[in-house]
């Protein structure tokens, strides 16, 4: 897999190296987020937490006004093909960690789902839950789309191959009787697609990400939109058949135009890693995560990071925490003893 680009945070924070690494012995060490494309809510959430958790070596001490991360670590967000693509590059060594969506991660740990057929990424572990993520429909306003069923004919962006969105879009589909031989399917990035449909060249894109996203926001302010619920007995049905979607509501309001509330479903977005890395590191890591500074950086810095706690860092996890992380959430007391 290509990844595009860092994290503007993570290139701050490699840049304090320079800025006083050269008076300290400590030797750097490097860690890598795979988030996703840099128009949906990976990229800003990972680039958030490659900021909370690196503390270059020459860096002020947390306790004088400095970095409250990791001593020595060098964290980067990097913007990625998503879910399956992430998981595929942890479990070959390319990258540290990663986000996924629960199912993606659940499915690829225990070689069940899609993953059904293929090695197991067994070594997989969560280092925290964080936030839902929420399956959009957009559509064209004039598309005549007001139901999933409506896609049969349209042209629709399935998101790109190795994103978890494609997966779900693909569930979808055949929850209402569809598949994507009976839609124009393309296979874009959230931004093309939208791209493409102030183009006139789009009928509707699915996306998974948390509320709101760059690329909707930025087309509802320049194009009627549509968001189109997924809901009534074919929702019900996926939520029956897969444990780790639930009903989800886009409050009125959250993009422009779009004034009433939409019925939707969601996944849970996680922090991801292996089993080989050190559990110290890990521990240090997921320490990092859960400080006071690191609490202002995710409240302050994007609006899902509010939803990003502690006590919700536990929930929904399908695959087996690190050791690291694992002992920091029996430490805190959000993990019971077994």
């Amino acid at each position: 897999m290509t990844f595009k680009k860092f994290s503007i945070l993570g290139i701050v924070a490699a840049a304090g190296v320079a800025l006083g690494g050269v008076a300290s012995a400590q030797e750097p060490q490097f860690f890598r987020i795979g988030t996703g494309g840099t128009a949906g809510t990976y990229y800003p959430i990972g680039g958030l937490i490659a900021n909370a958790i690196s503390s270059p070596p020459g860096s002020r001490a947390c306790e004088e006004g400095g970095s409250c991360g990791v001593p020595g670590l060098i964290a980067t967000a990097l913007s990625a093909n998503g879910s399956v693509a992430n998981v595929n590059a942890i479990a070959g060594g390319t990258l540290e960690s990663g986000f996924s969506q629960s199912d993606v991660a659940t499915w690829a740990q225990t070689g069940t789902g899609i993953w059904e057929g293929r090695e197991a990424v067994e070594s997989l572990r969560a280092i925290a839950s964080l936030y839902p993520e929420t399956i959009h429909l957009v559509a064209a306003a004039d598309a005549g789309i007001e139901g999933v069923a409506d896609l049969k004919g349209k042209r629709v962006s399935m998101d790109e191959p190795g994103s978890g969105t494609l997966v779900d879009a693909r569930i979808i589909l055949e929850a209402y009787g569809l598949s994507e031989d009976d839609v124009d399917a393309a296979y874009l990035k959230p931004d093309q697609a939208a791209e493409r449909m102030r183009d006139g060249a789009m009928d509707a894109f699915f996306f998974v990400g948390g509320f709101p996203a760059g690329a909707i926001a930025e087309l509802a302010s320049q194009d009627d939109i549509t968001l189109v619920p997924i809901s009534g007995d074919e929702a019900e049905a996926i939520v029956g058949d897969y444990s780790f979607f639930a009903e989800n509501t886009v409050p009125g309001g959250t993009y422009e135009g779009v004034d009433g509330d939409v019925t939707t479903l969601a996944v849970g977005a996680q922090w991801i890693t292996s089993a080989d890395q050190p559990e110290e590191l890990i521990y240090e890591i997921t320490k990092a995560m859960w400080n006071d500074n690191t609490r202002k950086l995710l409240d302050n810095g994007h609006s899902k990071g509010k939803e990003i706690t502690l006590e919700s860092a536990v929930a929904g996890v399908g695959i087996p925490f690190h050791p690291g992380a694992e002992k920091f959430y029996r430490e805190a007391g959000v993990l019971s003893a077994e």
